[in-house]
């Protein structure tokens, strides 16, 4: 069950921090993203991002 908290909580930081980098416009992949620029997606990708910490942080107890 650690494992799976573990994975889960990566690949939500992963993705929060994609949303993050996309939500700003530092990162323009894929191309055609409606999420280009558009602040609320970084607010999104933070909650997720600290969702995603929580859960490596409670895997690792």
């Amino acid at each position: 069950m650690k494992t799976l908290l573990l994975i889960l909580g990566l690949i939500a930081l992963a993705i929060g921090g994609l949303w993050i980098g996309q939500g700003l416009g530092w990162i323009a992949w894929p191309r055609e993203s409606f999420m280009i620029a558009q602040t609320e997606w970084a607010w999104y990708g933070a909650g997720l991002a600290a969702v995603g910490a929580a859960l490596v942080v409670w895997s690792r107890r």
